[in-house]
């Protein structure tokens, strides 16, 4: 099982979300599905209909920035985090 992060801004949005959580998955995109399942409305937040990761989210898996076809392995660290920007 993969360690999920969920920021503050998503756990607002779906408020029996957790911060921190254990999933099966074998990407990061089975992991948004399954997180989606749970939380209907998830994929669309961090997702684009292409399918691709939004422009302002990141995704970590164990400290490297991924896409929807990065491998998550078992005990494997995942960091949704939301871009910041500004100016």
């Amino acid at each position: 099982m993969a360690e999920v992060h969920l920021p503050r801004n998503l756990v607002e949005l779906f408020p029996t979300a957790p911060h921190k959580l254990l999933l099966e998955a074998d990407t990061v995109a089975d992991l948004v599905r399954t997180l989606d399942e749970r939380w209907p409305g998830m994929w669309d937040r961090l997702c684009t209909v292409g399918p691709a990761v939004r422009q302002h989210i990141n995704i970590f898996v164990d400290g490297e920035k991924g896409g929807l076809d990065t491998a998550v392995s078992p005990g494997a660290v995942v960091r949704i985090i939301p871009a910041v920007s500004g100016g």
